[in-house]
């Protein structure tokens, strides 16, 4: 789970976001954003690759502002910051601007290790993001629906685990369907039955696992199945979402590690790195982060931005596949 420490992040602050389960560090970016937004409707966001930072560019962002505009930058992947940039954002972080929330964004692992330790050192806030434990996720199903407004019981809440799998992204989506459609009602095991019986896992994996092979038909074939039999778009975007990412973890990750520090540096069990190292033949950086922009996309759609979310679902495969094997 998503443990902080200090106080709520204001104006001012340096906040270190920690761990590998994305969904979670996700959320803590956005709960320090709105956060920040509360005190202010002209919040300025700056969303930057650590990887791509220097030194103009990181005084241009949090320098002072000629407009007097209050900013949030978030910085993505620290792990990856240049060496010639720590001293810098140490430096930083001993005496940041009073307009600026700075957000840092580390996805777990050894790697930029020396810099989180010197961050600490200078007593930046902290959340950490840790998957709970497999027993711990029917507590996070219902922590998740009563934050949304809505009752389960202990029951449900398994049952929801059992039909829809361990994906915290998944399991989130499914929970606000859930409430949103249950009409002020309890979530019970005979809803959760009537939108998922079992099946979503399987039909939203498939979808993701076809599509990411570059197979167009089976992949659109499963996803006419995927939605005939009632399984939620979101799981779908969440399953596209989760391999990707898993995939681009995979391949950016130094090559030589042992099977168990692979494992853990992808966030991921190691009877897993088998699949991944099948689905990575055939992928580029382009066409990954073509394919991440294109479920990106998707995944806004199907939550409102789109008025039919099968259309943007096919629309998404048709972009993925056709990015397996972009150069």
């Amino acid at each position: 789970m998503a443990a902080r420490r200090g106080s709520a992040p204001k104006l001012g602050d340096v906040l270190l976001v920690t761990g590998a389960e994305s969904f979670l560090a996700d959320r803590a970016v956005r709960s320090a954003i709105a956060a920040v937004s509360k005190a202010s409707s002209d919040v300025e966001v700056t969303d930057v690759d650590a990887a791509t930072l220097d030194v103009g560019v990181f005084a241009e962002l949090t320098g002072p502002s000629l407009f007097a505009t209050e900013r949030v930058l978030v910085l993505r992947a620290l792990e990856n910051l240049p060496a010639e940039m720590a001293p810098h954002l140490i430096e930083y972080a001993g005496a940041s601007s009073d307009d600026v929330l700075v957000v840092l964004v580390h996805s777990g692992g050894q790697k930029g290790k020396g810099v989180l330790d010197k961050l600490r050192k200078a007593s930046v806030n902290e959340v950490v993001a840790t998957a709970p434990k497999t027993w711990e996720l029917p507590q996070f199903v219902a922590g998740e629906i009563r934050l949304l407004g809505g009752t389960v019981d202990e029951g449900a809440a398994s049952a929801l685990v059992d039909a829809v799998g361990h994906d915290l992204r998944a399991l989130a989506g499914a929970c606000s369907q859930l409430v949103s459609d249950s009409g002020g009602q309890a979530v019970t095991t005979a809803l959760i039955g009537q939108y998922f019986g079992g099946r979503a896992e399987v039909t939203s994996f498939a979808v993701a696992d076809a599509a990411i092979a570059g197979r167009t038909e089976p992949a659109l074939e499963q996803l006419r199945w995927a939605l005939d039999c009632g399984v939620a778009p979101v799981l779908v975007t969440s399953a596209m979402a989760g391999g990707l990412r898993g995939l681009a973890k995979y391949s950016s990750a130094p090559s030589g590690m042992r099977e168990a520090d692979l494992a853990r540096e992808v966030g991921v069990p190691p009877w897993k790195l088998k699949q991944l190292k099948q689905q990575s033949r055939g992928w580029t950086p382009g066409g990954l982060a073509a394919a991440i922009k294109a479920v990106a996309q998707a995944d806004a759609d199907v939550k409102g931005a789109s008025g039919d979310a099968g259309y943007a679902l096919e629309r998404m495969l048709l972009k993925v596949t056709a990015s397996h094997g972009r150069r």
